[in-house]
Protein backbone atom coordinates (compact mmCIF):
# COMPACT_ATOMS: atom_id res chain seq x y z
CA UNK A 1 0.00 0.00 0.00
CA UNK A 2 0.93 3.29 -0.49
CA UNK A 3 -0.06 6.90 -0.34
CA UNK A 4 -1.54 6.77 -3.67
CA UNK A 5 -4.24 4.71 -2.30
CA UNK A 6 -5.03 7.15 0.22
CA UNK A 7 -8.59 7.99 -1.50
CA UNK A 8 -9.30 4.54 -1.04
CA UNK A 9 -7.95 4.21 2.88
CA UNK A 10 -10.26 7.21 3.55
CA UNK A 11 -13.59 6.01 1.55
CA UNK A 12 -12.92 2.71 3.72
CA UNK A 13 -12.67 4.59 6.69
CA UNK A 14 -15.93 7.10 6.16
CA UNK A 15 -17.62 3.47 5.55
CA UNK A 16 -16.83 1.71 8.90
CA UNK A 17 -17.79 5.57 10.90
CA UNK A 18 -20.89 6.33 9.18
CA UNK A 19 -21.78 2.57 8.87
CA UNK A 20 -23.42 3.21 5.13
CA UNK A 21 -22.07 4.02 1.41
CA UNK A 22 -24.53 6.85 1.57
CA UNK A 23 -23.08 8.40 4.54
CA UNK A 24 -19.94 7.53 3.34
CA UNK A 25 -20.83 9.51 0.18
CA UNK A 26 -21.82 12.39 1.95
CA UNK A 27 -19.60 13.26 3.80
CA UNK A 28 -17.20 12.73 0.66
CA UNK A 29 -18.75 14.87 -0.98
CA UNK A 30 -18.98 11.75 -3.96
CA UNK A 31 -21.42 9.44 -5.68
CA UNK A 32 -22.09 6.43 -4.04
CA UNK A 33 -21.23 4.16 -6.76
CA UNK A 34 -17.25 5.83 -6.29
CA UNK A 35 -17.88 4.58 -2.66
CA UNK A 36 -18.22 1.32 -3.42
CA UNK A 37 -15.66 0.94 -6.38
CA UNK A 38 -12.90 2.38 -3.83
CA UNK A 39 -13.97 -0.02 -1.41
CA UNK A 40 -13.55 -3.34 -4.23
CA UNK A 41 -10.57 -1.96 -5.20
CA UNK A 42 -9.05 -1.90 -1.93
CA UNK A 43 -10.50 -5.23 -0.64
CA UNK A 44 -9.04 -6.59 -4.26
CA UNK A 45 -5.54 -4.96 -3.46
CA UNK A 46 -5.76 -6.27 -0.12
CA UNK A 47 -6.87 -9.75 -0.70
CA UNK A 48 -9.02 -9.66 2.47
CA UNK A 49 -12.55 -8.50 3.12
CA UNK A 50 -12.72 -5.44 4.76
CA UNK A 51 -16.98 -5.12 5.76
CA UNK A 52 -19.51 -7.13 6.08
CA UNK A 53 -22.22 -6.16 3.85
CA UNK A 54 -26.07 -6.45 5.23
CA UNK A 55 -29.19 -5.00 4.74
CA UNK A 56 -28.59 -2.74 7.77
CA UNK A 57 -25.18 -1.19 5.81
CA UNK A 58 -21.52 -1.65 6.22
CA UNK A 59 -19.83 -3.53 9.44
CA UNK A 60 -16.06 -3.91 9.43
CA UNK A 61 -14.68 -7.39 9.78
CA UNK A 62 -11.21 -7.91 11.54
CA UNK A 63 -9.12 -7.28 8.81
CA UNK A 64 -11.27 -3.58 8.70
CA UNK A 65 -10.51 -3.02 12.45
CA UNK A 66 -7.01 -3.36 11.79
CA UNK A 67 -6.79 -0.94 8.57
CA UNK A 68 -8.98 1.08 8.99
CA UNK A 69 -7.47 1.96 12.95
CA UNK A 70 -4.69 3.05 11.36
CA UNK A 71 -6.59 5.03 8.66
CA UNK A 72 -8.10 7.23 12.14
CA UNK A 73 -4.59 8.03 13.14
CA UNK A 74 -3.83 9.59 9.75
CA UNK A 75 -7.23 10.78 8.96
CA UNK A 76 -6.94 12.57 12.27
CA UNK A 77 -3.22 14.08 11.68
CA UNK A 78 -4.56 15.23 8.00
CA UNK A 79 -7.05 16.90 10.06
CA UNK A 80 -4.90 18.60 12.75
CA UNK A 81 -2.81 19.97 9.85
CA UNK A 82 -5.46 21.40 7.52
CA UNK A 83 -6.99 23.32 10.73
CA UNK A 84 -3.47 24.61 11.59
CA UNK A 85 -2.65 25.50 7.87
CA UNK A 86 -6.45 27.68 7.21
CA UNK A 87 -5.49 29.49 10.13
CA UNK A 88 -2.26 31.06 9.14
CA UNK A 89 -2.08 34.37 7.21
CA UNK A 90 -2.49 37.52 8.53
CA UNK A 91 -5.92 38.39 6.79
CA UNK A 92 -9.31 37.72 8.51
CA UNK A 93 -10.88 35.77 5.46
CA UNK A 94 -11.33 32.38 4.40
CA UNK A 95 -13.44 29.98 6.80
CA UNK A 96 -13.76 30.71 10.48
CA UNK A 97 -15.15 27.36 13.07
CA UNK A 98 -16.77 28.19 15.70
CA UNK A 99 -18.82 25.51 18.26
CA UNK A 100 -21.19 27.78 20.91
CA UNK A 101 -24.14 26.38 22.87
CA UNK A 102 -27.14 26.02 20.95
CA UNK A 103 -29.16 28.57 23.52
CA UNK A 104 -26.99 31.30 23.00
CA UNK A 105 -27.48 31.74 19.22
CA UNK A 106 -30.09 34.67 19.63
CA UNK A 107 -27.19 36.74 20.82
CA UNK A 108 -24.39 35.28 18.82
CA UNK A 109 -25.52 34.97 15.49
CA UNK A 110 -26.51 39.14 15.03
CA UNK A 111 -22.42 39.62 16.49
CA UNK A 112 -21.15 37.12 13.76
CA UNK A 113 -23.10 39.27 11.22
CA UNK A 114 -21.12 42.35 12.77
CA UNK A 115 -18.49 40.75 12.71
CA UNK A 116 -18.94 39.66 8.72
CA UNK A 117 -19.42 43.28 7.60
CA UNK A 118 -15.92 44.37 9.38
CA UNK A 119 -14.48 41.60 7.44
CA UNK A 120 -16.63 40.62 4.12
CA UNK A 121 -14.22 37.84 2.83
CA UNK A 122 -14.55 35.62 6.01
CA UNK A 123 -17.34 32.36 5.67
CA UNK A 124 -18.74 31.04 9.09
CA UNK A 125 -19.21 28.05 10.15
CA UNK A 126 -21.09 27.86 13.31
CA UNK A 127 -21.39 24.58 15.04
CA UNK A 128 -23.78 23.79 17.76
CA UNK A 129 -23.51 20.62 18.36
CA UNK A 130 -23.61 18.81 21.85
CA UNK A 131 -20.06 16.63 21.64
CA UNK A 132 -16.94 18.55 22.52
CA UNK A 133 -15.37 19.29 19.34
CA UNK A 134 -11.13 18.99 19.29
CA UNK A 135 -9.55 21.92 19.01
CA UNK A 136 -6.70 20.26 18.81
CA UNK A 137 -7.13 18.62 15.45
CA UNK A 138 -8.52 21.69 14.07
CA UNK A 139 -12.31 20.65 14.72
CA UNK A 140 -12.98 24.59 15.64
CA UNK A 141 -11.23 27.92 15.64
CA UNK A 142 -12.81 28.94 18.65
CA UNK A 143 -15.08 26.87 21.62
CA UNK A 144 -17.28 28.80 23.32
CA UNK A 145 -17.82 26.17 26.19
CA UNK A 146 -20.42 26.34 29.63
CA UNK A 147 -19.19 25.15 33.23
CA UNK A 148 -16.18 24.21 34.77
CA UNK A 149 -12.64 25.65 33.90
CA UNK A 150 -11.61 23.72 30.70
CA UNK A 151 -8.41 21.77 31.43
CA UNK A 152 -7.57 20.08 27.79
CA UNK A 153 -4.00 20.33 27.32
CA UNK A 154 -2.53 23.16 24.72
CA UNK A 155 -5.96 25.11 24.97
CA UNK A 156 -5.86 28.69 25.76
CA UNK A 157 -8.79 29.39 28.22
CA UNK A 158 -10.34 33.00 28.71
CA UNK A 159 -13.14 33.97 30.73
CA UNK A 160 -16.09 35.13 28.34
CA UNK A 161 -18.99 36.21 30.84
CA UNK A 162 -21.39 34.24 33.30
CA UNK A 163 -25.07 33.65 32.47
CA UNK A 164 -27.42 33.86 34.88
CA UNK A 165 -29.99 32.15 34.81
CA UNK A 166 -34.22 32.68 35.80
CA UNK A 167 -36.54 29.81 36.57
CA UNK A 168 -40.00 30.78 35.18
CA UNK A 169 -43.38 30.46 34.03
CA UNK A 170 -46.28 31.95 32.06
CA UNK A 171 -48.70 34.04 33.91
CA UNK A 172 -51.61 31.37 32.82
CA UNK A 173 -50.04 28.41 34.74
CA UNK A 174 -49.35 30.33 37.57
CA UNK A 175 -53.43 31.58 37.83
CA UNK A 176 -54.14 27.86 37.21
CA UNK A 177 -51.69 25.99 39.61
CA UNK A 178 -50.73 28.88 42.02
CA UNK A 179 -47.31 29.99 43.26
CA UNK A 180 -44.19 28.46 44.11
CA UNK A 181 -41.66 27.95 46.74
CA UNK A 182 -39.83 25.13 48.94
CA UNK A 183 -42.43 23.06 50.57
CA UNK A 184 -44.28 22.30 47.25
CA UNK A 185 -42.20 21.35 44.19
CA UNK A 186 -43.76 18.16 44.17
CA UNK A 187 -46.94 19.83 43.59
CA UNK A 188 -45.71 21.86 39.68
CA UNK A 189 -45.14 21.30 36.50
CA UNK A 190 -41.53 21.46 35.57
CA UNK A 191 -39.90 21.17 31.83
CA UNK A 192 -36.71 19.25 32.24
CA UNK A 193 -33.61 17.83 29.98
CA UNK A 194 -33.71 14.23 28.08
CA UNK A 195 -30.28 14.31 28.93
CA UNK A 196 -30.30 11.70 31.65
CA UNK A 197 -27.18 13.59 33.62
CA UNK A 198 -27.32 16.74 32.50
CA UNK A 199 -24.51 19.06 32.70
CA UNK A 200 -25.75 22.41 33.62
CA UNK A 201 -25.88 23.24 36.88
CA UNK A 202 -29.56 24.82 37.11
CA UNK A 203 -31.12 21.25 35.60
CA UNK A 204 -28.70 19.20 37.76
CA UNK A 205 -30.53 21.34 40.42
CA UNK A 206 -33.51 20.67 39.23
CA UNK A 207 -32.53 16.39 39.43
CA UNK A 208 -31.98 16.69 42.50
CA UNK A 209 -34.78 19.06 43.98
CA UNK A 210 -37.75 18.13 42.06
CA UNK A 211 -39.63 14.56 41.93
CA UNK A 212 -39.08 12.79 38.37
CA UNK A 213 -42.46 12.54 38.47
CA UNK A 214 -43.21 16.45 38.19
CA UNK A 215 -41.35 16.39 34.90
CA UNK A 216 -43.86 16.89 32.27
CA UNK A 217 -42.12 18.19 29.28
CA UNK A 218 -38.47 17.53 28.14
CA UNK A 219 -36.26 18.32 25.78
CA UNK A 220 -32.79 19.07 24.72
CA UNK A 221 -33.19 22.36 23.05
CA UNK A 222 -33.54 25.41 24.99
CA UNK A 223 -35.59 27.49 22.15
CA UNK A 224 -38.27 24.21 22.88
CA UNK A 225 -37.86 25.40 26.73
CA UNK A 226 -39.28 28.64 26.05
CA UNK A 227 -41.94 27.49 23.65
CA UNK A 228 -43.17 24.73 26.40
CA UNK A 229 -42.99 28.05 29.29
CA UNK A 230 -44.63 30.42 26.49
CA UNK A 231 -47.74 27.72 26.19
CA UNK A 232 -47.90 27.62 29.80
CA UNK A 233 -46.77 23.50 29.63
CA UNK A 234 -44.88 24.20 33.08
CA UNK A 235 -42.22 26.26 34.86
CA UNK A 236 -38.66 25.85 33.44
CA UNK A 237 -35.44 27.91 33.12
CA UNK A 238 -33.90 30.63 30.75
CA UNK A 239 -31.24 32.55 30.77
CA UNK A 240 -31.85 36.22 32.30
CA UNK A 241 -30.74 37.73 29.11
CA UNK A 242 -33.68 36.13 27.05
CA UNK A 243 -36.34 39.05 27.51
CA UNK A 244 -37.43 38.39 23.83
CA UNK A 245 -41.63 38.01 24.03
CA UNK A 246 -41.52 37.25 27.42
CA UNK A 247 -43.37 40.06 29.24
CA UNK A 248 -45.98 37.50 30.55
CA UNK A 249 -43.75 35.60 32.47
CA UNK A 250 -43.29 35.54 36.22
CA UNK A 251 -40.37 34.55 38.13
CA UNK A 252 -41.29 31.82 40.49
CA UNK A 253 -38.64 31.63 42.71
CA UNK A 254 -35.38 34.10 43.11
CA UNK A 255 -32.52 33.53 40.65
CA UNK A 256 -29.93 31.33 42.78
CA UNK A 257 -26.43 32.33 42.27
CA UNK A 258 -25.53 28.17 41.95
CA UNK A 259 -27.88 28.01 38.57
CA UNK A 260 -25.73 30.01 36.96
CA UNK A 261 -22.96 28.86 34.66
CA UNK A 262 -19.58 30.76 33.74
CA UNK A 263 -18.84 30.81 30.11
CA UNK A 264 -15.20 30.45 28.36
CA UNK A 265 -13.61 31.19 25.04
CA UNK A 266 -11.54 28.72 24.10
CA UNK A 267 -8.38 27.87 21.71
CA UNK A 268 -5.50 26.00 20.28
CA UNK A 269 -2.37 27.38 21.23
CA UNK A 270 -1.57 26.58 17.88
CA UNK A 271 -4.33 28.58 16.32
CA UNK A 272 -4.37 31.16 19.25
CA UNK A 273 -1.78 34.04 17.54
CA UNK A 274 -3.10 33.80 14.10
CA UNK A 275 -4.69 37.35 12.69
CA UNK A 276 -8.29 35.22 12.15
CA UNK A 277 -8.63 34.07 16.05
CA UNK A 278 -7.64 36.96 17.71
CA UNK A 279 -9.21 39.37 15.85
CA UNK A 280 -12.46 37.27 16.82
CA UNK A 281 -11.60 37.13 20.18
CA UNK A 282 -10.78 40.97 20.47
CA UNK A 283 -14.61 41.20 18.65
CA UNK A 284 -16.11 39.18 20.91
CA UNK A 285 -14.61 40.37 24.14
CA UNK A 286 -16.05 44.38 23.02
CA UNK A 287 -19.46 42.45 22.27
CA UNK A 288 -20.07 41.31 25.26
CA UNK A 289 -20.22 44.52 26.88
CA UNK A 290 -23.17 45.27 25.14
CA UNK A 291 -25.24 42.09 25.64
CA UNK A 292 -27.87 42.27 28.24
CA UNK A 293 -26.48 38.73 30.00
CA UNK A 294 -26.89 40.38 33.71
Amino acid sequence: MSFDHWDEIRTAYQVARMGTVSGAAEVLGVHHATVIRHIDALEGRLGAKLFQRHARGYTATEAGQDLLSVASGADDQFTQLAGRIKGRGNEVTGELIVTSLESLSPLFIPAIARFQDQHSELRVRLVTDNRLFRLEYGEAHVAIRAGALPEQPDNIVQPFFTQTIRLVAHKDYVARYGALDDTNLDRHRFIGSSVETPRAPFLRWLTQMVPETSIYFRTTEMRAVKDAIMAGIGIGFLPAWDRDGTEDLVDMLPSLEEWSAKLWLVTHMDLHRTAKVQTFLRFLKEEVKTWPVD
